[in-house]
């Protein structure tokens, strides 16, 4: 072969080698994230399909609270947030941070509904899907980003957080945004950039204030990833940028309620509550709930006024306390507190147990016509008694009489187990349902549920008993929405779902049964019956160990990078989150993160897989 002369320039399609793999390798990703992208909108879209009549029994008095000081927003305008003479200007009002309250206001200005907030909720979240295969992409191969992004788009649990109207969902997507900033950044460092992906933390906190130290370990993080001699000031940009965004809330608080509140009241409350989670046996005499901590704070303080505001008057007085008796207990038990702190790491590690998308559409007529509309059945305490099973040996039904008539039902002392059914007859396959059951409960908590003569649950839903019953207040309503996938009977069940005292007791009065008509979209069940057999296998018990596997691979090959970015987010929930009450909705980025290391691993076998049949496939034959 002749030998090339030196000097001599390559040939041209050489040359444009390097630039055609760069947009081969871009026009790949981009599809891919468009993929991940309305995969995860159509899981959503499917999931708020399913839990459009639920979610708004999801933390109500919260979601009042945001959604009324968004209506105080709108009504008073911008200006009105910072004026001390403003209803804004209420101790009560500082319980979360004020950002979500401005996106409610922004999105009502456009439409006062509650779908538009899911929407722009769902959007942001399957945006947030794809920010996931972007970071891993950047820092391993594309196989690893893909199948992270594509846990993501699928997981339940994302699914189901992302339609409740809470902040918690959203608050992550400026966070993953900071990060995937931070994992170019670390490439080509730049003052601006590093200070942006402070400024995304800001603007977190202002969602909700758990990201509040974050800027903090991010700093340590750049200084980490960067070279000298300007990894300090690096560094010094990120908390700038989150500065740049908090202060002004901080600023604000100051001239309105002339105290030094950086985001929010909140933290000493948690912190105590979060100690009585774990104090089983009471020692520390710490009320695990809102109203127990108000209550006990009126009569510790003499303050009678105390109880039913948890930060007005005097919030942030008491919120100095609270946090002042939890240290106390703290450096009193400090092994104690760190045991209490790794369980609640590792509490992070778990999924949380959300539900499915189900394998049949749910109803799709609005259910406000029943007012219209006149039951297809009916039937009165004594006929569902008459028609009725008992499926307890220990609970008891009976009949009462006073302004009504109502069917008694009290459960045995288990904390769950089927109580009492009685039978629908005559429902048609394929047409919407919805079922009325007035109810007043005393003590405990049930599910009352539809189920088909397969079995399957059409429809469920759980009631529980105020924790304070007040004198008196108007009758609940069971409002159980299905579509039978038969014709013929259903079944309507009552079971104890845990109730916080044993033996749950009920009341229940004329149950109404309204047909709204044929039910629509069925082509769903197709796409429903793939996704909810894949989101089966969304359990701690497959997810985590994968994850731990996708670590060790990191680990044994030395991927500082990818191990100290895809790290740092868990790390700082595991340490900081970790101090006070936590609930699976404030640590949900951490599962972002779990599905990253879990891309790993499966992505590696892909890898490994792909390799052993492209070189079987290479490899010479014998003759």
């Amino acid at each position: 072969m002749q030998e090339k002369p030196a000097g001599s320039s390559p040939p041209l399609n050489a040359t444009e080698t390097v630039p055609r793999r760069r947009l081969s390798r871009l026009q790949s990703r981009v599809a891919l994230g468009v993929i991940i992208f309305l995969l995860a909108f159509g899981v959503r879209v499917l999931t708020w399909h399913d839990t459009r009549l639920e979610v708004g029994k999801v933390q109500t008095a919260v979601v009042a609270d945001y959604q009324r000081v968004a209506q105080l927003l709108r009504q008073g305008g911008v200006s009105s947030f910072f004026s001390r003479s403003s209803p804004l200007a209420d101790l009560n009002n500082l319980g979360h941070p004020p950002g979500y309250s401005f996106l409610l206001a922004v999105i009502y200005s456009f439409k006062q509904s509650d779908m538009a907030v899911q929407f722009v909720q769902i959007t942001a979240d399957a945006f947030s899907t794809v920010l996931i295969f972007l970071i891993v992409s950047e820092l391993l191969p594309a196989s690893a980003g893909a199948v992270a992004g594509l846990l993501a788009a699928l997981s339940p649990q994302l699914a189901w957080n992302s339609v409740l109207l809470l902040p918690d969902s959203i608050s992550v997507l400026p966070i993953l945004l900071a990060i995937f900033l931070l994992t170019r950044a670390a490439r080509l460092p730049r003052l601006l950039t590093f200070v942006i992906v402070g400024a995304l933390i800001g603007v977190s906190c202002w969602l909700r204030a758990n990201a509040m130290l974050m800027s903090m370990l991010i700093a340590a993080t750049v200084a980490l990833l960067t070279t000298a001699p300007r990894r300090w000031q690096f560094a010094l940009a990120v908390i700038c940028g989150t500065l740049l965004i908090v202060l002004p809330l901080t600023i604000r608080n100051a001239i309105v309620f002339h105290r030094f509140i950086p985001l929010s009241l909140g933290a000493g409350q948690t912190f105590l509550e979060g100690i009585a989670d774990y104090d089983k046996q009471g020692r520390f005499g710490i009320p695990a709930t809102d109203m127990g901590i108000m209550k006990q704070e009126a009569e510790i303080y003499q303050r009678p006024d105390y109880y039913g505001m948890l930060f007005n008057p005097d919030g942030a007085e008491r919120e100095r306390a609270r946090l002042s008796r939890g240290l106390a207990i703290v450096r009193a038990h400090p092994f104690w507190f760190a045991g209490v702190m790794a369980k609640r790491a590792s509490s992070m590690l778990r999924l949380e147990r959300a539900r499915l998308i189900a394998t049949d559409p749910p109803v799709s007529h609005s259910i406000a016509v029943i007012d219209r509309v006149t039951p297809t059945w009916s039937a009165m305490p004594n006929d569902l008694l008459a028609k009725g099973r008992i499926l307890s040996p220990q609970a008891q039904t009976s009949l009462a009489f006073d302004t009504c008539c109502w069917l008694g039902l009290m459960g045995d002392s288990s904390h769950y187990g089927d109580q009492f059914s009685f039978p629908i007859d005559g429902v048609k396959k394929n047409v919407d349902y919805v079922l009325i059951i007035p109810f007043d409960i005393t003590s405990g908590r049930m599910r009352i549920s539809v189920k088909g003569s397969d079995g399957s649950t059409y429809s469920t839903t759980i009631v529980e008993a105020p924790e304070v019953l007040p004198t008196s207040y108007p009758l609940q309503h069971a409002v159980l929405p299905f579509v039978p996938r038969n014709s013929g009977q259903v079944q309507i069940f009552f079971s104890n779902e845990a109730p916080s005292r044993p033996n749950p007791i009920i009341k229940i009065t004329e149950a109404r049964l309204y047909e709204l008509g044929p039910s629509r979209f069925l082509w769903t069940r197709y796409p429903r019956l793939l996704i909810h057999a894949v989101q089966k296998i969304f359990l701690t018990a497959v997810i985590l160990p994968l994850a731990i596997v996708g670590l060790l691979i990191l680990i044994f090959r030395k991927q500082r990078a990818a191990l100290v970015v895809l790290g740092v987010v868990p790390v700082y929930f595991f340490f900081v989150q970790s101090l006070v009450h936590t609930e699976y909705r404030y640590v949900i980025a951490v599962t972002y993160f779990l599905f990253a290391f879990a891309g790993v691993a499966i992505g590696c076998g892909f890898d490994f897989v792909a390799q052993k049949l492209t070189a079987r496939v290479g490899a010479p034959t014998s003759r």
